[in-house]
């Protein structure tokens, strides 16, 4: 995936701009694709909704049971004073009640190498067998080979449709330098340098 590739609405934009002086829409002569699709299609819907390029975190968490994590793309900085995150997650899912009822979590960016990790966290809850991972002293499980990690504390949730949006306080945060895990369209992929 090329950092200097133009989004398609971008390169349509460009294209309707008056270009020195001149009237009417600059031709590009840029193949057009199918844009529209009926938003009740929930399998159109989730196709168009991956060509938003994201990052790779896993969630991790303490319960009775023992250390529980969960892969999500669905991360974002909301604010910085106070420092907030946020993720989401789906009501349906087995981990559902585990990561809303908690109180702390720890929220790990991905690097380019951790794949593995990031497909055996979203097959199983207890997939810490299957990577580097220790208990902090904060009582969180963490994983080890992260670009960053966050210590969040419960600030707010949010019901949204089959999701519940979790808002988090960041009350602790490490990071080192790397390249990222990127996930679009079903695939992992990463920045080209140019």
């Amino acid at each position: 995936m090329s950092a200097t590739a133009a989004p398609l609405a971008v390169r349509a934009a460009i294209a309707n701009e008056p270009q020195g002086g001149t009237e009417g829409p600059m031709n590009m002569h840029a193949p057009q694709s199918a844009f529209s699709l009926p938003v009740s299609d929930t399998r159109a819907l989730r196709s168009a909704f991956s060509r938003f390029a994201t990052g790779v975190t896993i969630v991790t968490t303490m319960t009775e049971h023992g250390p529980i994590g969960m892969t999500a793309n669905s991360f974002s900085s909301v604010s910085l004073e106070p420092p907030l995150s946020l993720w989401s997650i789906d009501r349906k899912s087995s981990r559902y009640s585990a990561f809303a009822d908690s109180a702390m979590t720890a929220i790990h960016v991905l690097s380019a190498d951790q794949e593995a990790t990031c497909l055996a966290f979203a097959k199983r809850a207890d997939a810490f067998d299957e990577t580097d991972w220790a208990m902090a002293s904060d009582g969180l499980p963490h994983i080890g080979g992260c670009l960053a990690r966050f210590t969040c504390r419960r600030y707010g949730t949010h019901q949204a449709g089959d999701h519940t949006i979790l808002v988090d306080e960041i009350i602790g945060a490490q990071m080192t330098d790397g390249a990222p895990l990127i996930f679009s369209q079903g695939e992992f992929g990463g920045f080209i340098s140019t």
